[in-house]
């Protein structure tokens, strides 16, 4: 951060999708808008066949302009609070359990040593905003649709979050605040964010497709494999013991009680 000395602040920028967490954030909210009425079944079969194309094989240009397209046509005449309400509501159901250990660690630690913690993210901002939040990070840069004036997607972008626009974002975003880029760290897992790699002092390849590897492993940059999911809540310190843990074991205990006496009820109905 820029003190007393005027040293420049600096940052860590971070991919989403398979660098946080496990799966494309998009992906991962197909049960809950299929839920909601706005994807039909046919749609998740498709999502779902994506989301094992993306794990497998990794995505490139050619997949993502696809992804793009497809997504743009699903989501047109969607309601843009609507979609925000959905992705705050379930959050920690969709992204808790895909979280990586690994990636908060990381949080934590560029936090504790005063740099900015930003998503850098291709994915919707309705997504990707309420999940920054979730995290902790201080920051997001995301994809911006344009809205009519009902508040509907109308299937067109402001902003496309991918590839060399990510690191012209992060460059704004550098000038804006004051960030020292050259001591700051970028982490991806796709070759697609080479320019934002490129951009900083420290990039950092996280479970890297086979391009990326290849050329982080070129220009001797670090890689590392991010394997450990964790759910938020597990990492927050239990709270003392109090009236509020009393109450909790009393009700636990009251449910293995009642679940007992169910389980009586049924044995003796049987031998009656």
């Amino acid at each position: 951060m820029t003190g007393a000395t005027g040293a420049a602040r600096e940052a860590a920028f971070f991919d989403l999708d398979k660098t946080i967490i496990a799966k494309s954030s998009v992906l991962a909210f197909g049960k809950p808008f299929y839920r909601e009425g706005l994807l039909s079944r046919r749609a998740i079969v498709k999502s779902i066949y994506a989301q094992i194309v993306f794990m497998l094989v990794g995505a490139d240009e050619a997949k993502m302009e696809k992804v793009r397209e497809s997504m743009l046509s699903l989501t047109r005449g969607w309601n843009q609070r609507h979609i925000a309400e959905i992705v705050r509501e379930t959050l920690d159901e969709v992204i808790s359990p895909i979280v990586f250990a690994e990636a908060l660690e990381l949080f934590d630690e560029h936090h504790a040593a005063g740099r900015k913690v930003v998503i850098v993210s291709s994915s919707p901002t309705e997504v990707v905003e309420p999940l920054g939040e979730y995290l902790g990070a201080d920051e997001v840069i995301a994809t911006r649709a344009r809205i009519d004036v009902d508040g509907n997607y109308t299937g067109e972008l402001e902003f496309y979050a991918y590839g060399p626009h990510k690191a012209e974002a992060v460059r704004d975003v550098a000038t804006r605040e004051g960030i020292d880029l050259a001591a700051s760290y970028a982490y991806s897992d796709s070759i697609t964010d080479l320019p934002m790699l490129e951009a900083v002092g420290h990039p950092v390849a996280v479970n890297p497709d086979k391009d990326l590897e290849r050329d982080a492993t070129e220009r001797e940059w670090e890689v590392r494999h991010f394997a450990r999911p964790v759910r938020l809540r597990d990492r927050v310190p239990v709270p003392p013991k109090g009236p509020t843990i009393a109450v909790g074991t009393a009700l636990a205990v009251g449910s293995a009680a009642a679940a007992a006496y169910v389980l009586w009820r049924r044995a003796t109905q049987r031998t009656a």
